[in-house]
């Protein structure tokens, strides 16, 4: 019997697409003149696309732990850090309505993301309508008391 191998969903499969979700988003809110409200939804969905970034970078990183090489994980986990950082950073400002400091931030994100060839947008508003108001209600939700 021949072995079976899983080609459909991966960690690196969902990297990319987040990836590439982020470098879409961070090109359209440059073009835009202010923060209106889609503006403001776009900006809470690439707080979700960078903690997804490092979510699978955490799944990838944990195959390695698995094969004890420990060093090789931490320096995966350790090169991608920033997605998460930058993703907490960015959910304060979202979240507090600080948008006078979100264009400095998505500033420095350009180079993680200047790699990747944006021809053509292949994500729409219904990729993050609705996004700031789950970010918010989330953060809300995740705090004591």
């Amino acid at each position: 019997m021949a072995r079976i191998i899983n080609t459909g969903d991966s960690a690196a499969k969902r990297r990319h697409a987040h990836i590439r979700s982020c470098a879409e988003v961070i090109r359209l809110l440059a073009t835009r003149d202010g923060f209106d409200d889609e503006a403001k939804d776009m900006s809470a969905f690439l707080v979700y696309c960078l903690r997804g970034i490092y979510v699978s970078i955490d799944e990838s990183a944990q195959a390695w732990d698995d094969r004890n090489y420990w060093k090789k994980s931490e320096a995966l986990r350790q090169k991608w850090r920033w997605s998460a950082l930058a993703a907490d950073e960015l959910e304060e400002l979202v979240v507090s309505g600080k948008w006078q400091l979100v264009g400095p931030l998505l500033i420095g994100l350009i180079p993680h993301f200047a790699d990747v060839n944006v021809q053509t947008i292949t994500r729409g508003p219904d990729w993050w309508v609705g996004a700031r108001t789950a970010l918010v209600k989330q953060k809300i939700e995740s705090q004591p008391g």
